[in-house]
Order: structure tokens, then sequence, then C-alpha cells
């Protein structure tokens, strides 16, 4: 299998490279050369937002392209129509985010926010849908529409676990968000990166939700799970969601994963119901987590943040004051 990932040197885009590699299949990638490439792939360098900049794709023929692309949708318009007639799936890794506050148990059908193919840069949401947009309008049902929703494991870029990982690392008390029983729904790069790969292979087109099943893990396996891989001899203080935001602490930002209400029913409560039909599956939490803090051990504890992304942590003044108080 022929492949050309547009993208492919961090985070998602590298897990796809690496899994399509062990494989055996035969990897192009495409990308502004800010990072060394991964050994074993061709690697062609052009940037899709400059003029002239898709000069390197006018050549070569591929049986699969994976985007990664979270920015201007008009970059997927282009590099989707130029590619159409000389690759045979296209594969846009799209996100739940283009559900605006879908209720819990939506499937692919919910209601999309309002974008364009034609659109410049804007917010995440419409940045995803008008990437699905141009993607579908070059390829059709050839199209591949991967609606991730939390993505975890190494090379993460965002610093999620990372930072769970990190300040469970570091030992003494960790106050962690209740109910230690919350469910949580995300999905590993590399399951995300695999079941791309054999369902674009298998011809499938159209969109899905590409995370586990609702209540997968729960925050308690998850922290103490990071417990036990590093070793700490970290506390989990379990504290109410009520005390957490009258602290002014946010969910999502400073304590990563954490959501409550609306956003939580939405962003842990997926159907995903399609994608497992067509063939996704999970490895357990404990792997993820386990090679998540190797990879991170082996970069020298400090994960690449992305700079569209703000930095995630809780405050330590502000976790002195919780744990103080409790």
């Amino acid at each position: 299998m022929k492949l050309l990932v547009l993208g492919g040197t961090e985070f998602v885009g590298r897990a796809v490279v690496e899994e399509a590699l062990a494989m055996g299949c035969e990897v192009t990638t495409f990308n502004r050369g800010r990072h060394a490439p991964l050994p074993g792939v061709t690697a062609l360098k052009g940037d899709r937002t400059a003029q002239g900049g898709l000069a390197e794709l006018e050549r070569g023929e591929w049986d699969i392209v994976v985007d990664t692309w979270s920015w201007a949708p008009s970059a997927v318009r282009d590099s989707a129509a130029l590619l159409a007639d000389r690759a045979g799936h296209y594969v846009y890794v799209s996100s739940r985010s283009v559900h605006p506050g879908a209720p819990s148990g939506a499937d692919e059908t919910a209601p999309v926010v309002e974008a364009s193919a034609d659109d410049g840069d804007g917010d995440y949401a419409r940045n995803k849908m008008g990437g699905e947009l141009g993607a579908v309008a070059a390829f059709g049902e050839r199209a591949l529409l991967a609606r991730a929703g939390l993505i975890l494991g190494p090379y993460e870029n965002i610093g999620r676990l990372p930072w769970w990982l990190s300040r469970i690392a570091r030992g003494g008390p960790v106050v962690a968000p209740e109910p230690a029983d919350l469910g949580l729904q995300y999905v590993d790069a590399r399951d995300l990166a695999v079941w791309c790969l054999e369902a674009a292979w298998n011809g499938v087109g159209g969109a899905f939700n590409v995370v586990s099943p609702a209540g997968f893990t729960t925050m308690a396996e998850l922290l103490e799970t990071c417990v036990r891989v590093t070793g700490s001899d970290a506390e989990l203080r379990w504290t109410s969601a009520d005390r957490l935001l009258a602290e002014g602490v946010r969910p999502w930002i400073d304590l990563p994963v954490w959501l409550v209400g609306d956003d939580y029913a939405f962003l842990h409560g997926a159907d995903v119901s399609r994608a497992v039909a067509a063939g996704l599956r999970f490895r357990p939490v404990a792997e993820t987590v386990a090679d998540t803090w190797a990879w991170l051990q082996s970069v020298g504890g400090s994960a690449p943040q992305r700079p569209d992304r703000p930095q995630l942590g809780l405050d330590p003044k502000v976790e002195a004051r919780l744990l103080g108080h409790q």
C-alpha cells in the first residue's frame, strides 16, 4: 500500500506513519520540514499555506492520503483537489467538535457547525468542518472523516496525559477531581491510526466518531494507573467538582481530561457504534499510560507543546490552597 501523510512528524501524524511502516506500507510525508523526517519514509517539503506550496505533490500516485490539518480549510480543499485523480482514498482526521453542543449519546448525524471549504483560518470547529467539506468535495464517497474526540498516547503535544504523568511523578498529595468513577471516553492515537488505515484500505467512507465507547475507563483508573506506572508515592486527594469550581479551577485546562455538565456529556458520551462495527479496536488504558510515560522519559520528561494550544495544568498555588482546606 502506498500512503501519503500530510503532516507525519507530530502526534497523530507520527502515529499514522509508524503504524503504516509496521504494516509494510510505502510511506511518503509532506510537511514544512520543521521536524526531522522519520526513518523509512520519503519526505517531501512544502507549505500548504503559501502560493505554489503544493508543488511537490503535483506528481505521484498513492492508495491512501491521510490529512491531519487543523487550520484554514482552504488548505484541505486545495490538497484534496490536487490529489483526487491520483489517490484512491482521502482520510481526514476531523473532530467531534464539529457537532456544537451535541447531547450525550449523539452519533454522526448530530447537527454540525456552518462552515465552508473556502474559509481561511478560524475557530477549531469551523476549521475541521470546512476541512471535511473540502475532502468530500474532491473525493466524494472516497473521503473518510475520522471525528476523533480526546486523543491520548505517546508523542502527545497537547499536554493532557503528559501533565498528569508529570504531576503524579513528583509525588505527594495530588488534587483529583470527583467523582472517581467518572466515565471517560478517548482514543489512543495509535488505535486511531490503525483504524483509519484499515478502514480506508477496505473502501470505507463517510463520517465516524472515532473514540472508545462511553465509560471505557474512569478518572480513577486513569490516575491510579499514572501512579502505578510512574512508581510514585503520590496520594490522590479526591475533591468535589463544586469545590474545584468555587476555587476557579477550569475543567479541561487546569485539570486536563476532566469536564463537567454539558461539556462532559458531549465529549465523553459519543455513540461510537458505527466505528466499532467498522473494526475500531482499543488497547487497554494501562498500555496507553505506560507507553506515554516511557516516551515522556525518553524525551527528558518534558513533552513538546503545540504553539497554538494553551499550557495546561493546575497552578501549584491553587493546588496548595485546595489541599490545605481538606
